[in-house]
């Protein structure tokens, strides 16, 4: 039991060792079926290789599926001769393996990441479960909650916006960058993991402004022309509630003021604004500050909630202040998520993230 564990996992490392263990063990599976094929052609006929085929294409390399392929070819269709005269039912069963060997060879030809489905399909899980990591704030003490609600366009799990958080060892600072890559859906979503292992990296470490010039410059050299993004960083004294908000090229941030108590007005607009990242060598970097009193909260959004090809930017931000007054008219408990679900779907990635001192 522990050797066949130990078979499987070596086989989902990918490593040329073990698909050459997987190699022979399907060779010599063929070899078997076809002594069995040779001697009794009813028992296992030449359409039964189909399934050889198949279980290379899910187990195999594209080197060590041709060989495969080839071998299974080769014993199917021998067997087939040995057994009797070639009919018309035969030569269709010979097209047939003919035509699934090429289109299953194709198939793995084009897998980019090299490996076999299965295990492509596990890289493509891992990397859907970073970047939904990304997206959870580390716990805030007492009196603070912060929540964030994403979702991919056309309902794909991968997103070209991401969120990376960090809270000090004492527990007093909290700090946060809503990014949002150019680009949408699961095109993007490599080279969102890749800026978001590098912020996470920074994030901490570096004052707001040079934070986002350090994630300026890494995007310049990408030397890509697709390789910018808007983002909005926020440092939060969770002690005092002073907050500052350095904005580069981000819609701008909402502030709940709890006192005002106005029925569409209790969520006021920031004024940070700034360069989109990866344009130009010294972005414009714009910041405000103010401090969060019990009940108040600061909200972030990716361009995605508010922007649409019917209405512009105002009216989207507009559009925005109402559905959260609504949605925090139910709790705060929620409500990002409330918002995001109220977007009308388009092709663009959505994120919200919401951060709320509790009142009292």
């Amino acid at each position: 039991m522990n050797r066949a564990g130990s078979f499987v996992s070596d086989w989902r490392s990918g490593s040329w060792d073990s698909q050459v263990r997987v190699l022979a063990l399907l060779c010599a599976g063929v070899l078997l079926a076809g002594v069995v094929s040779w001697h009794r052609y009813d028992a296992l006929p030449a359409t039964s290789y189909f399934v050889w085929l198949l279980v290379g294409m899910l187990t195999l390399r594209f080197q060590p599926l041709v060989v495969l392929t080839a071998l299974a070819l080769v014993v199917a269709l021998t067997v087939m001769v040995h057994d009797g005269e070639v009919t018309g039912a035969r030569v269709s069963v010979t097209a047939s393996l003919l035509l699934s060997a090429a289109l299953i060879l194709f198939q793995s030809s084009r897998q980019r990441s090299g490996l076999p489905g299965p295990l492509s399909e596990a890289l493509l899980a891992e990397l859907k479960g970073r970047l939904q990591a990304q997206g959870k704030v580390p716990p805030l003490p007492a009196g603070w909650t912060a929540q964030s609600a994403m979702l991919a366009s056309h309902g794909a799990g991968y997103a070209g916006d991401f969120l990376v958080a960090d809270v000090s060892e004492d527990g007093r600072r909290l700090e946060m960058v809503l990014v949002d890559v150019c680009g949408k859906g699961v095109a993007v979503g490599p080279q969102a993991l890749q800026f978001a292992g590098a912020l996470g990296g920074l994030i901490g470490a570096l004052p707001p402004q040079d934070l986002l010039r350090a994630a300026n410059a890494f995007l310049l050299r990408q030397q890509s022309e697709e390789s910018f993004a808007t983002a909005v960083h926020v440092l939060v004294d969770l002690r005092t509630g002073c907050w500052t908000v350095t904005s580069a090229g981000h819609p701008p941030a909402l502030r709940y003021d709890a006192p005002s108590g106005a029925r569409d007005g209790s969520w006021l607009v920031d004024g940070a604004r700034g360069t989109a990242l990866g344009v130009v060598p010294d972005p414009e970097l714009h910041g405000s500050t103010g401090t969060l009193e019990p009940g108040d909260a600061l909200m972030f959004y990716t361009d995605g909630v508010v922007e649409s090809r019917d209405a512009d930017l105002d009216d989207g931000i507009a559009w925005l202040r109402r559905t959260a007054t609504e949605a925090v008219s139910r709790g705060f408990d929620g409500a990002a998520r409330r918002i995001v679900d109220q977007v009308a779907r388009g092709d663009d990635d959505r994120a919200v993230l919401v951060l709320h001192r509790v009142a009292g």
